[in-house]
């Protein structure tokens, strides 16, 4: 299976779980202190989270500790949402922060093990899929990782992930266009597995 249809698989997969209005109505019981939907917007949502996350970090330690504080961040803030039918990108917009804040403690870039970059577990990707798509996702530099997760994986339009990284939506598809050549190429020539 090539890179680009293991990445269509899952974002058609990622599109049937994650529900905007139902994350809304769970993001609104948290903030009325009902914490049964916590764990029901975690379930929704966690692998998005984690997936950007690992993206920009690349450290699977650091990306489940950031990737739970983005559920305490979201519990202490639910009371200040305000609906603008994207929840998903509410919750990636406080990983995206609390994940450059990680970065900035540990001194930008220290332990950049590539090793540690892992896809997190989920429904319908086999473990030779996710294998091939670690593989792939490490071909690729900070930015092209980042957008290619968020648009394959997390299910983002292009003009949301410019919102998201605070980049053009040039910029966006220009990354995106170029990290699927690059992966396209390392594929045909066979440096993928």
């Amino acid at each position: 299976m090539q890179s680009s249809e293991i990445m269509s698989e899952t974002t058609t997969n990622q599109e049937k779980t994650v529900n905007s209005k139902y994350l809304d109505e769970c993001i609104f019981a948290i903030a009325k202190n009902d914490l049964s939907y916590m764990n029901e917007l975690y379930i929704y949502t966690h692998v998005q989270v984690y997936s950007y996350v690992l993206s920009i970090l690349k450290n699977k330690h650091d990306a489940e500790d950031v990737t739970h504080d983005t559920y305490v961040t979201v519990y202490n803030n639910a009371h200040l949402y305000k609906s603008r039918g994207k929840p998903l990108a509410w919750l990636i917009t406080i990983a995206k922060n609390l994940s450059l804040t990680k970065l900035n403690d540990r001194n930008r870039f220290d332990n950049n093990d590539i090793s540690q970059y892992q896809i997190a577990d989920e429904k319908g990707l086999s473990s030779v899929d996710r294998v091939t798509l670690e593989t792939c996702l490490n071909h690729l530099n900070d930015e092209e990782r980042q957008v290619v997760v968020l648009h394959a994986i997390s299910g983002f339009k292009h003009r949301e992930i410019a919102q998201i990284l605070d980049m053009s939506l040039s910029g966006v598809l220009s990354k995106y266009n170029r990290a699927i050549k690059k992966l396209k190429t390392q594929y045909e020539k066979g440096e993928m597995i």
